[in-house]
């Protein structure tokens, strides 16, 4: 297997939340990877509903895609959820 870099610049699309027969495609451009990643699971309220997917290169990477490499070993930039006392 193949070891992601999660330095590259990534490209985040999905669709927009408009109803209708037309739906438009929202684009966003990071410096890395790892910010993309951040993004797409931890601002977007409910990413399989908004089909995003991930342009790394080459490589395109959907939802399910996304929240592997989220959790991934791999991945620094996580969350750190704070245990309340």
């Amino acid at each position: 297997m193949k070891t992601f870099d999660y330095a590259a610049s990534a490209e985040l699309f999905m669709r927009s939340r408009k109803r209708g027969s037309r739906q438009q495609l929202s684009y966003r451009r990071f410096a890395t990877a790892a910010e993309a990643i951040r993004f797409a699971i931890e601002e977007l309220p409910a990413i399989h509903a908004l089909g995003p997917w991930m342009q790394v290169g080459d490589e395109r990477f959907n939802s399910d895609d996304i929240r592997r490499l989220y959790e991934s070993t791999g991945y620094q930039r996580r969350c750190r959820v704070r245990k309340s006392r």
